[in-house]
């Protein structure tokens, strides 16, 4: 067996690899990306009177595309209402990251940070309560997102648009993981 030195050796360590605790009520539903020679086409979903197939009891109400600058951070939305299903083009890569602030929730506290893009395709429904935010994880270029809500955005009093600080969940979950 191999010996490292006295360097090596003290700060040595593992990965984890056993599987992270997910948010009670987040999906994430992969999507088939059709290709052939002339370029690819992804089923975003299949509408009956709004209710979304792959999502059960999800109506959609809006669709809405957004763009990210180069290395741009948005968070932190919030809903007390509102479901989100996000999509991110597999041409694309965010780092999008959930906190569950759901009070007397199963998982309460817990944080999920994953890629999306980056040759994927899949949505993640977001359910009320939950934190969401994302980084533009290209350096170089804008990423784009679209999202289906439950709730049509309004700016009067039923407005469900809410905020947390960027930094309400500590800087260092935002920064490309290391090792």
């Amino acid at each position: 067996m191999t010996q490292f030195n006295d360097s090596a050796k003290a700060r040595y360590g593992k990965q984890d690899y056993t599987p992270k605790k997910k948010i009670e009520g987040v999906e994430i539903v992969e999507l088939k990306r059709f290709n052939d020679d002339g370029g690819a086409m992804t089923e975003l979903g299949r509408l009956d009177g709004g209710v979304h197939k792959q999502l059960p009891g999800f109506t959609v109400k809006q669709v809405n595309y957004s763009v990210l600058e180069p290395l741009a951070i948005k968070a932190f939305h919030l809903h007390t209402r509102q479901t989100d299903v996000w999509y991110v083009p597999p041409s694309d890569k965010l780092l999008l990251v959930l906190a569950d602030v759901r009070k007397g929730s199963p998982t309460e506290g817990v944080v999920m940070r994953f890629v999306l893009g980056d040759g994927n395709s899949r949505l993640v429904r977001i359910p009320p309560g939950v934190a969401h935010g994302c980084r533009n994880l290209r350096p170089a270029a804008p990423s784009a997102i679209i999202y289906f809500v439950d709730v049509q955005f309004s700016t009067d009093e039923h407005c469900d648009e809410g905020r947390l600080p960027w930094d309400h969940f500590g800087t260092a979950l935002w920064e490309v993981e290391r090792g």
